[in-house]
């Protein structure tokens, strides 16, 4: 998967991230875990565009794990929303599969960029 490919994932995500908060503050009238999840959710991609744009492959790895310890907050948020009965277990689901598949994607591009670096 290409740095395009990822990064569209991320704005897909964001956007849903986007949508959730919109939700919980119209429908739920939930403010502060809105906020949570939309500061990690949708940092996980600006993170990214900015490892993409590094410096150094050392400023790469340290974007990247920024990027991953946010997807990582984003699903305990997600947790977290689910378990208060705010969001469906549909929304739940589809959410908790992105976020994880973003989180494996980082996980790999560092485990790479870290071997590469020797």
């Amino acid at each position: 998967m290409n740095r395009n490919d990822v990064l569209e994932k991320c704005i897909t995500f964001s956007v849903k991230i986007n949508k959730l908060k919109k939700y919980l503050c119209e429908k739920q009238h939930e403010y502060n875990n809105a906020d949570q999840i939309q500061r990690s959710g949708t940092s996980i991609g600006a993170n990214y565009s900015e490892a993409c744009d590094a410096e150094s492959k050392a400023d790469m790895i340290h974007k990247l794990g920024i990027a991953l310890k946010e997807a990582n907050e984003t699903k305990y948020w997600i947790e977290v929303i689910y378990r208060s009965e705010l969001m469906s277990k549909d929304k739940y689901s589809e959410l908790t599969n992105d976020v994880g598949e973003l989180y494996k994607i980082l996980a790999a591009s560092i485990r790479t960029a870290k071997g590469n670096m020797g």
